[in-house]
């Protein structure tokens, strides 16, 4: 367990996946669970099967990024057993749950009192202090800040690094990123279009459903919980049969059974009766017409987090 008084453990890796449990690792899966991963090829590697498999064998959980904070429970045979505390969840009031290889994670200072730096940027580069490379950091990781300049100093679980000031945005904390409109959240999400789907997805190296409407709230400044399912239980209650009362940046959720069933989708509502999604393995984020398609039908909710061009808490 952490010290939550003077360290945290945090992720170490650009990206680290949350497993259901360490038994659900295929051999496949080999550049997602090493101490050095790489998600590109490991999106490449799988085949369209092996990527419906991680959905349909209920494999992954979610993902961290670099630097997010962890809870951890136990180690078991190089895997721990964590809560990722940013990222709200009905399975565990402390943080969405899961497996990591426990190589993934690091324990560092835990700083916090200059506030974080928050990548706006698709990836952006991170330096060491005689300018080389030191690794990357995804859309929306959050790194404690040590000093500001037109290079911010952050710490990384690699050590103190730089950032190019205009690729991040400084913030207090993750529940005080600034706040933005609904026409903001669907603006940036049009940045991500034709990014590949990818199932537990919470990174700009591929999102899934939840983590694409996850990740645009949390960019402008509302942290909403991780799976669609307690989305769909949060923010404004907006009436679904009206269409007219529907602005841009809601969220827009589908069940099974014509809106009746389990809820298995969300997309994020585009104006003009359009919606921005990341829809399934094998395809990627984009904007389609609601009408004519099995979404019309299968709308069973739709919520605000964000309203008349600032957020409505």
């Amino acid at each position: 367990m952490i010290n939550a008084e003077s360290t945290r453990w945090v992720a170490n890796v650009p990206v680290a996946t949350v497993w259901t449990e360490p038994g659900k690792v295929r051999d496949i899966d080999a550049f997602g669970t090493g101490e050095k991963t790489d998600i590109n090829k490991w999106i490449k590697a799988m085949s369209p099967e092996e990527s419906m498999d991680l959905v349909s064998s209920n494999r992954v959980q979610t993902q961290l990024l670099y630097g997010e904070p962890v809870l951890i429970d136990e180690v078991v045979d190089g895997w721990a057993k964590i809560c990722a505390v940013w990222q709200p969840s009905k399975k565990d009031e402390r943080g969405y749950p899961g497996w990591v290889p426990l190589a993934q994670l690091k324990e560092v200072d835990a700083l916090s009192e200059a506030g974080f730096a928050r990548v706006i940027a698709d990836k952006a580069q991170l330096w060491t202090e005689d300018f080389k490379p030191l690794g990357v950091a995804p859309f929306n990781a959050m790194l404690p800040v040590k000093e500001v300049g037109e290079f911010v100093r952050v710490q990384t679980p690699g050590g103190d690094a730089f950032i190019m000031g205009e690729q991040v945005e400084l913030a207090p904390s993750v529940d005080r990123i600034a706040k933005g409109s609904g026409m903001d959240v669907a603006q940036l999400a049009a940045q991500f279009l034709e990014l590949p789907y990818f199932w537990g997805g919470m990174s700009s190296y591929g999102f899934d459903c939840s983590g694409f409407s996850y990740n645009l709230l949390k960019a402008n400044g509302v942290i909403i919980p991780r799976d669609a399912t307690d989305q769909a239980e949060a923010g404004l209650e907006i009436d679904k049969d009206d269409e007219s009362v529907w602005q841009i940046g809601d969220l827009l959720f589908f069940a099974y059974e014509e809106g009746k069933g389990r809820l298995h989708h969300v997309g994020i509502y585009f104006g003009n009766g359009l919606m921005i999604h990341s829809p399934t393995p094998g395809k990627a984020v984009e904007i389609i017409e609601l009408a004519g398609t099995v979404h019309e039908k299968e709308l069973c909710a739709v919520r605000r987090f964000t309203e008349n061009g600032e957020a409505d808490f």
